[in-house]
């Protein structure tokens, strides 16, 4: 299992950044995928999670409404869309792979890719 985070950068309040998550090793489309993130000294959040069919997605009650999760089952990817980024959404933004196949929202995870960096400068 390979899970490839990328997007993350340096943005002003109020921007737009779009993260990927790039999978390999195991068969994408059977599995719900997540994003979680960290802050520095801080522990793991919860973001969004999306199932393996990309029809149900799940939101922390910090990013609804702001951030949009979604996949391509043919290219093995999964997005997620920032939009009006504040500073607290400063974190290593990570992907994570479902534990078991199951079309339902699971939030549980059993592998994570590397993180990707995101800051948001006021």
């Amino acid at each position: 299992v390979q899970l490839v985070e990328s997007g993350g950068g340096l943005v002003q309040v109020g921007g737009s950044l779009r993260l990927s998550c790039a999978a390999s090793g195991f068969t994408f489309s059977s599995y719900a995928m997540t994003w979680v993130r960290q802050a520095p000294g801080k522990g793991p959040e919860w973001v969004s999670t999306i199932n393996s069919g990309g029809g149900t997605t799940d939101y922390a009650g910090a990013v609804k409404g702001r951030f949009t999760i979604s996949r391509d089952n043919a290219k093995n990817t999964m997005t997620l869309q920032m939009n009006n980024l504040k500073p607290d959404d400063t974190a290593v933004y990570y992907c994570g792979k479902g534990v078991s196949v199951v079309n339902y929202i699971q939030h549980e995870s059993d592998y994570w890719g590397q993180g990707t960096q995101v800051t948001v400068s006021s």
